[in-house]
């Protein structure tokens, strides 16, 4: 037998009341803020309400004039033109006999790539999080290599506007070797048809008889690594093991290496500028 809820307490409708109020009172101190905009944006007295009016007033006569000039109409017909040239050039091929095979890939395509795309969907995601992360706490060094391309681009501008000079320039020589090469490979075409089709008919047949070796191999392989699973887990907790005793040496030397180049960059710093202190001459040399 189901229970009768509890009816709300006296605090629990209080505090709804107020939090009612409160959201009331917000929506119509906004509503009187946008009306307040409003009334100032066209209010004849200042004379912003008029400016804008007129403004739109001209702007709409502009664009009716525009719109109604014979250049105008002139695109609109044939922007109009040509998508019925388009819809009227693709719709048969939704019904050629051409678009059934690439119907029939297409869902071939789709019906293997499913179980594949749901296969790797929790790796795929995991890979997203780690990246998002990375991208995250790399933050701090985007904006230097934005910087960096940014410099890149700007010298590398001017060589492409050269290049692209001594193009234009170069331009019937260009077309006299686009016509060459033209000429002469027009006569090999036929026969690079013919090679690749004797290349796939030997490459099938390599195929077919190489499957079933490869297939023993790798079941092969795959029962020598089932049986040096345990070596192979033990060498990495090994491995694990040593840099986790490496890792306050490791960051040890870091700091001090850091705090050398620290010493070494005030040391410079003031050789550089020995203004700062009269009187003093500092000499550069390693800590």
């Amino acid at each position: 037998m189901a229970t009768i809820p509890s009816l709300p307490s006296r605090d629990d409708v209080l505090r709804m009341a107020r939090s009612t109020t409160d959201i009331t009172g917000q929506l119509l101190d906004t509503a009187s803020n946008i009306t307040r905009i409003a009334i100032n944006t066209l209010d004849p007295r200042d004379g912003s309400g008029t400016e804008a009016l007129r403004v739109l007033r001209e702007t709409t006569a502009e664009l009716a004039e525009a719109s109604a000039s014979p250049q105008a109409q002139e695109a609109f017909y044939r922007i109009v033109d040509t998508l019925t040239r388009l819809g009227t050039a693709g719709a048969p091929l939704a019904v050629h006999p051409v678009s059934e095979p690439a119907q029939a890939l297409l869902a071939a395509l789709g019906d293997s790539l499913l179980p594949v795309l749901d296969a790797v969907e929790p790796a795929v995601e995991e890979f997203a999080t780690a990246l998002g992360d990375l991208v995250e706490a790399a933050s701090p060094l985007l904006p230097v290599a934005a910087g960096v391309a940014a410099g890149m681009l700007l010298a590398l501008t001017p060589l492409i506007r050269a290049a692209a000079d001594v193009l234009r320039d170069s331009t019937p020589e260009l077309r006299r070797v686009a016509d060459a090469l033209t000429a002469a490979a027009a006569p090999l075409m036929p026969l690079q048809v013919a090679l690749a089709e004797r290349a796939a008919a030997a490459g099938a047949g390599v195929v077919r008889a190489t499957l079933p070796p490869l297939a023993d191999l790798t079941d092969a392989a795959a029962a020598t690594a089932k049986a040096a699973r345990p070596v192979l887990i033990a060498g990495e907790e090994l491995f694990v093991t040593g840099l986790e005793r490496l890792q306050p040496a490791l960051t040890a030397a870091a700091s001090r290496t850091g705090s050398v180049a620290r010493a070494v960059a005030v040391r410079v710093s003031a050789a550089v500028s020995p203004a700062a202190q009269q009187g003093m001459v500092v000499a550069v040399s390693p800590a």
